[in-house]
């Protein structure tokens, strides 16, 4: 696949800019985390070349010099609210994540819990982090925040929240999700530092919308798309416009709370280092892409996929018109057209041809391959097979799964935990295969060709199972789905 973005660049100017802001604040730096540190699937997907990972890395070449602190929302505790790409709960992902970091070498100092209002799912999880051995520390709600400055900068704001202790010149601030009070728990530990005498300063890294890029170009419209549910909308920086005469791009909610972050920082540091949002950021990836060409390409399928995954999200219930009337905007403004993902037109031509769902993937080398729902294997099962098959040059004629391993299972399936549907779903067809493997070379060489899906376009023409789903997204395809069911029932088995 074509690569447009240089991610070893990344990893050594994001590092450099991020130790220039620390050195620019005497030697500590509050670092608000915004986006995905670990799998940050869409930046990798709309700048080709990005790892999912690739913050990660750039976290890991200064991990003597960092700590994380992770900050969640107390209501989110008590409401038990989900991340909905993992369907886990904001406490558990928490957990998720301290061991993720700890498993990739990083120090996490503690656990903050803001708006702190003796919530009592919110206590047992204050429990259940000392039982482990996590340091946690509370944060309160605060009257008339953001905007009671005078309140704010008190023993009644910041100064009634516990004091975290930090040692380390970088404090990664992050979070399970978005209103975790990431931005909050910075400014006052700085207020906090401020009263002890110890100079820190405050910067934020957003990957998304790319300051260096156009308005309108289709990596920061691709971030619109992303966030329709949020509603985000970029915008030109005016206070950045005004002093600097230079024209850089952010989003609504950074540039409308930047006059209140402003007077907050200076109540703190007696003047703010900062004359718009723009300066606040650390955000090098503009500066990494190496053809425009790849990335726009890239980032426009993307848009078609955010538009799919937000039709069928409407189709479940869990969105509304107004998010894919957004995305539709979008793709007008840019004159996109779903052809410009060739899997979509393939999937619903077989459908078509076979009167039956069916699905397509396309492969690092742009041939696209279909899957046909057979009275053996679903759509998805029989798409993954044919591509593998494909990449390891084996006939398609080829049986790389006999009916011995097939029927074994169809059979558990039917007679001993009651399924209707004997045919085999993704993941039970690689177990199958992998079975397979044990004697037959083919079926050894096509299981080796797994890992070259990573990356490729899918289309499927109904909603997949949730099975066939979690597959597809571990093998790291990118898929898609026409918004329709298989069937015409209400309720819909995972």
């Amino acid at each position: 696949m074509k690569i447009g973005f240089d991610s070893e660049k990344y990893t050594r100017l994001q590092s450099e800019k991020i130790r220039q802001r620390i050195d620019l604040f005497g030697g500590k730096l509050y670092l608000e985390f915004g986006g995905k540190l670990f799998d940050d699937f869409h930046a990798s997907r709309v700048l080709p070349g990005f790892m999912p990972d690739s913050k990660l890395r750039m976290l890991l070449s200064m991990k003597e010099e960092a700590e994380i602190v992770i900050v969640i929302n107390a209501d989110a505790i008590e409401k038990s609210k989900k991340r909905g790409d993992l369907d886990i709960t904001y406490d558990l992902d928490t957990l998720r994540l301290i061991d993720a970091f700890r498993d990739a070498g990083l120090y996490v100092g503690s656990v903050v819990i803001t708006q702190y209002a003796g919530q009592t799912n919110a206590d047992k999880f204050i429990e259940r982090l000392k039982t482990l051995g996590v340091r946690v520390f509370r944060h309160f709600p605060i009257e008339g925040y953001p905007n009671n400055v005078a309140n704010i900068l008190s023993d009644n704001g910041f100064g009634k929240n516990e004091y975290i202790e930090t040692t380390r010149q970088l404090v990664v601030v992050t979070a399970p999700g978005p209103g975790s009070g990431k931005m909050a728990t910075c400014l006052s530990q700085l207020y906090c530092e401020q009263q002890r005498g110890i100079k820190a300063g405050y910067a934020k890294f957003e990957t998304f919308p790319i300051w260096n890029l156009p308005l309108n170009h289709p990596v920061n419209l691709a971030y619109e798309a992303a966030t329709a549910d949020l509603n985000d909308v970029n915008m030109i920086d005016p206070f950045h416009l005004e002093n600097y005469g230079e024209v850089c791009i952010n989003y609504n909610r950074d540039i409308e709370i930047f006059p209140v972050l402003n007077a907050i920082l200076s109540g703190i540091m007696g003047e703010s280092p900062y004359k718009s949002p723009t300066d606040m950021g650390v955000n090098m990836a503009g500066f990494c892409i190496v053809d425009d060409g790849v990335v726009s390409a890239a980032a426009k399928r993307e848009i078609i996929r955010r538009r799919y995954k937000t039709l069928c999200a409407i189709r479940q219930g869990f969105a509304g018109k107004n998010e894919s009337e957004k995305i539709e905007t979008i793709m007008a403004k840019l004159q996109i057209d779903a052809g410009e993902r060739p899997v979509i037109g393939a999937a619903v031509g077989r459908a078509a041809e076979t009167g039956a769902p069916a699905v397509a993937i396309e492969l690092p080398d742009g041939q696209v391959i279909t899957g046909k729902t057979s009275s053996l294997l679903g759509a998805s099962a029989a798409a993954l097979i044919n591509a593998i098959k494909t990449l390891a040059g084996i006939d398609h004629d080829t049986k790389i799964i006999p009916k011995e391993v097939i029927e074994p299972v169809q059979q558990l399936k039917t007679k001993y935990m009651g399924n209707r549907n004997p045919r085999l779903h993704t993941d039970e067809v690689l177990i199958a295969l992998s079975i397979s493997a044990i004697t037959n070379k083919d079926a050894a060489l096509a299981l080796e060709m797994l890992p070259r899906l990573r990356g490729c376009d899918a289309h499927a023409t109904v909603i997949l199972s949730h099975v066939d789903d979690n597959v597809m997204s571990k093998l790291g395809l990118t898929m898609t789905c026409e918004p329709h069911y298989q069937t015409k029932k209400l309720y819909h088995a995972n």
